[in-house]
């Protein structure tokens, strides 16, 4: 993490230590932060800008449409700064002691063109935070090229939830100590974090859902919360959606809890409407993918390295990007069994599996499955270390694991698997040939897999 973070009356980000790191990294580029809507990119810039900056410039360019204009004499400096104190002539802009903020960056590319000369420039800190939600991004990527930094933020994973409810760097870094020794957890350690994973389930990661429901210490108003972010979506792509059709993003976005409640979860165009075919819906799992929505998980041809050359781009699962977004949209009899009796076997697993999908996702990992056209052997996940591929079972219950058997005994037919992963309610275990971890470590599984290739 690098420097220490205090938890002072908000929720503390991942993405705070990275803009600390970023100001202090000599020859900074000017940085983007990408992400879906209402994740919390703007309160972590603000709150980073009003204690690092004596002076900061704050434009957002969908609410203030007339700021879009200050690159129209070009992008120099000088002239840019020139047209937005003629705008707000009460601005201070100091050289080295200001950073320039500009918000909803997909709302005027023209700003990601200027990254360049104020790069060159050198003379002020620029931050540019942008929803993935309808923004052109190929017009925006293919400016200012080598010129500005980007990074991807998410919804609060598993840790930032462990540090909202006051949980410690050291109690973290004993977690991983576990992980690494393969010692279990006791059973105040187990009984403690699967009841705080469970509050994460219901809830998810959106920032707003999570401070309700940490400053009161109940649900009450966050399944509220979490249906008016769903309408909010749906809003949303009624004015992103552009060239696409908006009934048909619509359809696919409504249509993701029904085939999750399904036993193979596989995602089908086909059956979202009567006589729905494949090629009228081009680019809408895309978009809604690229607007940081949903996370796409794909049917791999054969288990084997590489993923990326390995997959079928056709056959695929769709999950929320936030696990709460699934849980809002469930009828009301689901709502009370997992807020009251704390049911989260049903659904057939969907919680499980869409929740270990965020958290892979969030580590920087894509997300492939695989199910062979006999339906005889299927696994949910698949990642990999610098030598192997590793299949990851996820059990909403207990139950046998012959997939994973045979995955990582057949080596005659997936010579690239060397053991898997078994994500479920038990406590951290190793058997010979597949590791066994709870849920709630999920998050420190990136990190895991690479120091245990460093230390072996």
């Amino acid at each position: 993490m690098g420097k220490e973070l205090i938890f002072v009356n908000r929720l503390t980000r991942k993405v705070d230590s990275i803009l600390i790191d970023w100001k202090d990294s000599p020859d900074h580029l000017p940085l983007i932060i990408k992400g879906a809507r209402q994740i919390g990119k703007t309160e972590a810039i603000e709150h980073f800008a009003r204690t690092h900056y004596d002076h900061i410039v704050e434009i957002n360019f969908a609410l203030q449409k007339e700021y879009q204009h200050i690159f129209d004499d070009g992008f120099e400096v000088d002239r840019i700064l020139q047209n937005i104190t003629f705008l707000n002539p009460r601005l201070k802009i100091q050289p080295g002691n200001t950073l320039l903020f500009f918000d909803e960056l997909q709302a005027c590319p023209n700003c990601a063109t200027s990254l360049k000369s104020f790069q060159l420039d050198g003379r002020y800190d620029v931050i540019c935070s942008g929803s993935l939600m309808g923004i052109n991004y190929q017009e925006i990527e293919s400016n200012s090229v080598g010129y500005k930094e980007d990074y991807t933020m998410y919804s609060l994973d598993f840790e930032e939830f462990l540090w909202a409810k006051g949980y410690t760097e050291p109690q973290i870094q004993g977690l991983y100590n576990h992980l690494l020794t393969l010692e279990p957890l006791s059973s105040l350690e187990m009984n403690t974090l699967q009841s705080l994973f469970q509050e994460f389930l219901v809830l998810g990661g959106m920032p707003a859902v999570v401070w309700r429901f940490i400053q009161q210490n109940n649900y009450g108003g966050t399944l509220q919360l979490q249906q008016q972010l769903l309408l909010d979506y749906e809003e949303d792509i009624t004015k992103y959606a552009g060239g696409l059709d908006k009934g048909k993003i619509l359809n696919v976005y409504r249509k993701i809890p029904v085939f999750l409640g399904k036993e193979n979860k596989k995602f089908q165009i086909s059956k979202v409407a009567h006589g729905a075919r494949s090629r009228e819906y081009l680019g809408v799992v895309d978009w809604l993918a690229n607007a940081g929505i949903i996370n796409v998980c794909y049917c791999l041809e054969h288990p084997e390295l590489p993923l990326k050359g390995n997959y079928n781009p056709e056959q695929y699962k769709l999950y929320f990007a936030d696990t709460g977004l699934l849980v809002a949209s469930l009828d009301e009899e689901a709502q009370l069994d997992l807020r009251q009796n704390r049911n989260f076997g049903t659904y057939k697993g969907a919680l499980f599996e869409n929740i270990v999908a965020q958290m892979l996702v969030q580590q920087g990992y894509g997300t492939y499955y695989y199910r062979n056209p006999q339906g005889t052997l299927e696994m949910d996940f698949f990642i990999r270390d610098a030598h192997s591929l590793i299949p990851v079972e996820v059990k909403a219950k207990e139950g046998a694991t012959k997939s994973l058997n045979r995955l990582i005994e057949d080596n005659d037919h997936y010579p690239d698997i060397r053991y898997g992963i078994k994500l479920s309610t038990n406590n951290i275990g190793w058997n010979g040939k597949f590791y066994t971890f709870p849920y709630f470590l999920c998050f420190l599984l990136k990190r895991w897999l690479r120091e245990r290739i460093l230390n072996a």
